[in-house]
């Protein structure tokens, strides 16, 4: 399904990384074991706080940066469409008897109690699957170019709530020709 919505988002990083971007040059795409969306560049969809925060926990205060993309997501394995979230489903004990037939071990998620930080089974699974349907057929094919999410993270807002403190949907661009734009967010006070 071609995903003709464009979205908004901000990728964290350090200044340094936020200049180049501005001044043109390509993003580069994660590709960590643990990454909960697989392969691609990170974005927070409409959520410039969220950015801010993870780009100063990850390069303090004085050398954070926030860049701001449009972005148009095409052929999105969206995991806020229960279709995906379905076909899923149904892939992951193909890809987990793959795995044990071959005798390799299964990844796992870990974290604490509320955050599972360390998505390696989500981020190997999301990855064989986008890699097993664009090796398909030419009439079952599916070229995925983004990857798209929702997380509840973070603490309780409150005892007892479900509610999350970090809460946000991500998106993993693996496709570059869809980020149309690149952009400085306006500054403002940030808590």
């Amino acid at each position: 399904m071609q995903y003709d919505r464009t979205v908004i988002g901000y990728h964290g990083c350090s200044v340094d990384t936020a200049e180049a971007l501005l001044s043109g040059a390509d993003y580069r795409q994660s590709e960590n074991a643990w990454d909960w969306l697989g392969r691609g560049v990170y974005f927070w969809e409409f959520g410039l706080e969220r950015a801010w925060d993870w780009a100063r926990e990850h390069n303090g205060p004085s050398g954070a940066a926030v860049v701001g993309a449009v972005i148009q997501l095409g052929d999105c394995l969206d995991l806020l469409d229960t279709g995906y979230t379905k076909m899923l489903s149904l892939m992951a004990p193909v890809w987990v008897h793959q795995l044990k037939e071959a005798g390799e071990p299964v990844p796992e998620n870990k974290g604490t109690d509320h955050d599972l930080k360390r998505r390696y089974f989500d981020c190997a699974l999301v990855n064989w699957s986008v890699d097993f349907l664009d090796h398909m057929p030419e009439e079952h094919r599916t070229r995925f170019q983004c990857v798209r999410g929702s997380f509840q993270e973070g603490a309780p807002v409150f005892s007892n709530s479900a509610i999350r403190r970090q809460s946000h949907i991500q998106v993993a661009v693996r496709d570059p020709t869809c980020i149309i734009g690149t952009f400085r967010p306006n500054e403002r006070v940030r808590v």
